[in-house]
């Protein structure tokens, strides 16, 4: 028990310990250590021809924490900041250290703009997302979709939510999109 008046045990000897679980300590002796030349600093048997790493190449300015006076050696470039959600993760990075709440509500602020211009651009490009497919819509009806959200769940306050959430943006959009297709036939 964690939580008593009592005062707590005092921690087991090593010897103790040895006696009660099978193998503790195996590994304390360096000879029986498999890693040990491993740990051992020796440049000519590991290869290493270098101090530093060489530097990946910023082909753009970066995200830096505050924190760190430069960037890692290789760093990832699959996802380059854009648009509006770029600006967000800059000025994040740029103004708040890795510390700091604010920091990371404003890139979860970003995560959700950039998800709204992804959605928007494929819209622009007149290859919407295919909601069925892309939200699980299918899968619901294929895969036990009810019986699994039955039972001994702790998430199972929100799934009343989960339909809002995913479709309410989509009759939001539609609604804009049909009043802005009702004004142009107006005016026409």
């Amino acid at each position: 028990m964690p939580y008593t008046p009592d005062k707590p045990k005092l921690t087991e000897s090593p010897d103790e310990l040895r006696a009660r679980i099978p193998g503790w300590g195996a590994d304390l002796d360096p000879a029986d250590r498999p890693s040990v030349p491993q740990e051992r600093y020796a440049p000519e048997i590991t290869g290493a021809h270098w101090e530093f790493p060489e530097r990946q190449p910023e082909k753009w300015p970066r995200e830096r924490s505050i924190e760190h006076k430069f960037l890692t050696p290789v760093f990832g470039t699959s996802c380059p900041p854009k648009g509006l959600s770029g600006v967000i993760r800059r000025y994040s990075y740029r103004r708040f250290s890795e510390g700091r709440a604010a920091h990371w509500l404003l890139l979860l602020a970003a995560d959700r703009v950039d998800t709204a211009e992804s959605r928007l651009g494929s819209l622009l490009r007149r290859h919407p997302d295919n909601l069925v497919a892309e939200t699980g819509v299918r899968s619901e009806f294929t895969h036990h979709g009810l019986s699994s959200r039955r039972g001994n769940r702790v998430d199972r306050v929100h799934h009343p939510l989960d339909p809002i959430v995913i479709a309410a943006p989509w009759l939001l959009a539609g609604g804009v999109a049909y009043l802005l297709v009702r004004r142009v036939a107006r005016r026409g």
